[in-house]
């Protein structure tokens, strides 16, 4: 089969999210088309390699960490080199490209994007970590809190490599989740924490909000969520094995009855922590592979390390769904965009 190209029109998540009521995943009676379908609930429409080893302004574009519906059709992708881009919503070709920094001017490892109602930018830091807002023109407006036990040890608890990876607003503009990525020292394994913070108006300051107990599958780690209009979350969960290749899950997570882990030092078994609930929608090797190419070893040649995703659209029966892979700016890895499908119902 020749590879399909994007073809989706960018629509914004406006009317149609204030609009939209509780989501569920389609069950199996209302499959996919088999030619296109990763699972029940998940189809892939498509996939880009038109951003690989390019440059924008002088500028790489690539090491894609995270993706954002921005303003006037456009798209926002962060690179965890210190740079953001925009993409022309239909198209997703390069439009401009804003360098970031931190306090003191230097590069950021910039995980996790979310663009506020008014248009400043919300991007978290994995080496610290950190939450940041930024203006249009890249200017730091405010710093968030952080709890102790979430920075990188020997500050707090946390592992290097292993903090604040997804970033997402709810569509109410007052609750940010950030997700770490791997468990703290003496958490259960596989146990990774999800902070919020609140604002109790629309232009308000956040102040730090309940944290969540999210549970991985064994050996993977959470590159990203996404907030969807009834409040719960797209997560992707991710791996690598050498030889192999990468593992890319898709499930659909409730954190409205999970326990708030705040103030629980560790959560290990027997702790009484209720974690947030999670349903699968699709492990993306089981997707077809549409005759895509791969630089190295993948169980399904369409993978890569995805680890960035939003949702572009709300349909009554179906969220859209983009995907973006880090290729680390290697030879070996790619940055590829994908296009999925998740049914849903009223």
């Amino acid at each position: 089969m020749r590879p399909r190209l994007l073809r989706s029109a960018l629509a914004t998540l406006t009317a149609t999210v204030a609009a939209a009521t509780c989501l569920t995943t389609t069950p199996a009676s209302a499959a996919a088309p088999a030619d296109t379908a990763c699972s029940p609930s998940v189809t892939i429409e498509g996939y880009s390699d038109a951003l690989d080893k390019t440059t924008h302004d002088g500028v790489y574009v690539g090491n894609i960490s995270a993706l954002a519906v921005d303003r006037r059709g456009t798209l926002a992708a962060l690179s965890d080199r210190s740079a953001l881009f925009s993409l022309d919503g239909r198209t997703r070709a390069p439009r401009s490209v804003l360098p970031l920094a931190d306090e003191n001017g230097a590069a950021l490892d910039s995980e996790g994007l979310a663009v506020d109602r008014d248009g400043t930018y919300l991007i978290s830091t994995e080496g610290e970590p950190a939450v940041r807002r930024y203006s249009r023109d890249g200017a730091i407006l405010a710093r968030l809190p952080v709890p102790d036990a979430l920075r990188v040890t020997p500050a707090g608890r946390a592992t290097p490599n292993g903090t604040f990876e997804g970033l997402t607003l709810l569509p109410n503009g007052r609750t940010l989740i950030a997700a770490m990525e791997y468990a703290l020292t003496g958490d259960t394994p596989g146990t990774v924490r999800l902070q919020t913070w609140r604002r109790t108006a629309p232009k308000g300051a956040f102040a730090l909000g309940p944290q969540y107990a999210y549970r991985t599958d064994t050996g993977l780690g959470v590159p990203e969520i996404t907030a969807l209009p009834d409040g719960r979350l797209l997560v992707l969960e991710r791996g690598f094995t050498a030889g192999t290749g990468n593992t890319v899950r898709l499930y659909l997570a409730d954190p409205r009855r999970a326990t708030d882990t705040s103030g629980v030092d560790h959560i290990v078994g027997g702790s009484g922590v209720r974690p947030i609930t999670k349903t699968l929608l699709a492990d993306l090797a089981d997707c077809p592979d549409l005759g895509a190419p791969a630089h190295q070893p993948q169980v399904n040649p369409l993978l890569d390390n995805i680890e960035a995703m939003t949702v572009t659209g709300v349909r009554p029966d179906r969220l859209e769904v983009l995907l973006a892979s880090d290729d680390n700016e290697r030879a070996t890895q790619i940055t590829r965009l994908y296009e999925l499908t998740v049914r849903v119902r009223r």
